[in-house]
């Protein structure tokens, strides 16, 4: 019991992720259960899935999904691992923005697509900016809501990482609503997760909120 109370926060996310991940494979369906399902889907469409145009139909949609949610099958935790302490001493903002994803919202499986801007005040220690890149798209290849996603970026990168600060910000066109519903082409949700310095200090929040701005002028 002393040791599990004694677990630093980047093991127990680790322990806790590993965990989810083993339950949800115990509960995966075969790849022809899954073509099964798509061959349902086609019928209640209202086509025949027998037809020549959709013979290989669900195979390709299964093995389309294979891409699609291919972030259940990997660990946000230990593409962070590999850090770097040889800084000489840089303390400031580090900050990549513009990166681009593709999602799918959890409501209607319909494509989320979007950039996250990524910054953090660094405490002795800095990560590869292609693992920044690499956890959204983790995060971003599950079935998601923007907020949900926003928090599980920030939050990992605080707990693995622990910096002084981290702050994200995510931009996104839903097509839930843009080819379907309320039928608003062009709207965007903007959501953002500050932590640490970037919630305490509106300096420095505003100085992370001027850079991504002024992306677009580059």
């Amino acid at each position: 019991m002393n040791k599990q109370k004694n677990l630093n926060p980047e093991l127990k996310l680790a322990e806790t992720l590993a965990a989810e991940r083993q339950a949800a494979m115990a509960r995966r369906p075969s790849r022809d259960e899954a073509e099964q399902a798509i061959r349902t889907l086609i019928r209640w469409a209202g086509d025949d899935p027998d037809r020549e145009g959709l013979t290989g139909t669900p195979e390709r949609v299964v093995r389309a999904y294979g891409e699609y949610f291919a972030g259940y099958h990997d660990d946000p935790v230990e593409i962070l691992q590999r850090t770097f302490e040889e800084v000489e001493g840089y303390d400031e903002m580090v900050l990549l923005r513009d990166i681009r994803f593709e999602s799918h919202c959890e409501h209607h499986m319909a494509p989320i697509i979007g950039k996250a801007h990524i910054a953090y005040l660094p405490n002795h220690r800095v990560v590869g900016i292609s693992k920044l890149a690499r956890l959204v798209e983790v995060y971003a290849k599950r079935l998601q809501i923007q907020e949900k996603m926003t928090a599980q970026i920030a939050n990992t990168i605080q707990e693995v990482l622990q910096p002084l600060g981290v702050a994200v910000v995510i931009e996104a066109s839903h097509q839930c609503m843009t080819t379907r519903g309320v039928h608003k082409p062009g709207a965007a949700l903007a959501t953002s997760r500050m932590l640490g310095a970037f919630r305490k200090s509106a300096a420095t929040r505003r100085e992370f909120l001027a850079m991504i701005r002024g992306g677009g002028n580059d």
